[in-house]
């Protein structure tokens, strides 16, 4: 079998191996540019989801009908309680709490009479996650014919939140008012604090279409 050559000399197998060439380099940065510009997506999503986080304001002499709190730190639970001690709410949920614990542990905890807990608040142990939460909420809601909740959660965790309780319960009213999570206290550009808001942003995301 012989090979047909051009007049430089050269087989046709390495002309077009030549001639192939720049049609794989131009792919490559067609690849790379398209990779590129995910990535900016994603960095612009993440940057505009920790600042609409971030930015959500407490608002001021709130009223509501009633008080929802997810559990996941004692810094939202003690904020709903002051809350409900300020009279901004007939009742509270707190919501996901761990089977074994009780009303009395968690008024010692949030330094709060037991007398308040006994008379205006309510536990959920049946929650496993943010959506059931939700479920549980909305089912609470109903049952006292409340129209305007309250949501306290972490401040990452703030918007996700509001995206379940907006499905579960459509036709109430919701006041987020999200609380600094002691990950604060850390630098804000560590290892640790990142991954916690980009495993949050991740969520938002699957609520959204899930």
């Amino acid at each position: 079998m012989f090979l047909m050559s051009d007049p430089s000399g050269k087989s046709s197998t390495e002309t077009h191996l030549r001639d192939a060439q720049p049609g794989r380099t131009r792919s490559w940065w067609v690849g790379l540019g398209v990779v590129v510009c995910v990535l900016l997506v994603a960095i612009a999503g993440f940057a505009s989801f920790a600042e609409n986080s971030r930015n959500i304001v407490r608002p001021d002499n709130m009223s509501v009908d009633g008080i929802v709190v997810l559990t996941g730190g004692p810094e939202r639970i003690s904020a709903a309680v002051r809350l409900l001690e300020q009279k901004t709410a007939r009742r509270l949920l707190i919501s996901g709490v761990y089977p074994a614990t009780t009303a009395r542990q968690l008024s010692e905890i949030t330094h709060a009479e037991a007398s308040l807990f006994k008379c205006c608040v309510d536990l959920d142990k049946r929650a496993p996650d943010t959506r059931g939460n939700a479920a549980e909420a909305a089912d609470w809601a109903t049952r006292h014919k409340f129209t305007r909740i309250a949501v306290v959660t972490s401040d990452y965790h703030i918007l996700r939140a509001i995206v379940e309780f907006s499905r579960a319960m459509p036709n109430v009213e919701l006041v987020p008012y999200p609380v600094a999570s002691s990950d604060v206290k850390t630098p804000a550009l560590s290892f640790s604090t990142l991954r916690l808001w980009i495993s949050e942003y991740i969520k938002y995301l699957l609520a959204l279409v899930l």
